[in-house]
């Protein structure tokens, strides 16, 4: 995902959005009729305050018009193709290495949208989490801080940033 003057983007390849969407399309269409006639057919079986078909229906079809709702949210901010990449500048696309203040070790991996990261063989992080909000567009070299859930700050700084390069 980046920046745009407007909105976020979501980077997909055609691929993922081709997956996305079959998903979508499945889901709004014979998805819905499927859970609707479980719904019918454990409201046919009587009370419904002790109908456990009923409420797991109930429940499924929640789920299933969540990530309907989900789905077209990522499809109307999505774009096909490759993120604009600059070698040494953490952006989506990119295998990242970064070292964290107070700590030798360093850690690589994969800056991109769950969507997009299925199988990748790396750690892959969002753009959207605290860590891959803060070092996007950062170059190598560059530090940058990030406020974790507990509430406490971290300082991360970049030292790599190549393009992935698949599987």
């Amino acid at each position: 995902m980046t920046e745009t003057r407007d909105k976020a983007v979501t980077w997909l390849t055609q691929e993922a959005y081709d997956r996305l969407k079959a998903e979508l399309d499945h889901l709004s269409g014979p998805g819905r009729i499927e859970i609707s006639a479980k719904i019918e057919a454990a409201r046919d079986e009587g009370d419904l305050r002790e109908n456990g078909g009923y409420h797991a229906a109930k429940e499924e079809q929640g789920k299933i018009e969540a990530r309907i709702i989900q789905l077209q949210e990522i499809l109307a901010h999505a774009r096909v193709g490759s993120a604009p990449q600059t070698e040494g500048v953490a952006s989506p696309g990119m295998t990242v290495t970064v070292r964290f203040d107070g700590d030798d070790e360093e850690v690589t991996f994969l800056l991109a949208s769950r969507e997009e990261s299925s199988g990748a063989p790396i750690d892959v992080y969002s753009p959207r989490s605290p860590l891959g909000s803060a070092i996007n567009g950062k170059k190598v070299g560059e530090k940058a801080s990030y406020t974790l859930p507990n509430g406490r700050t971290l300082s991360v700084e970049v030292l790599e940033a190549v393009p992935y390069v698949g599987n």
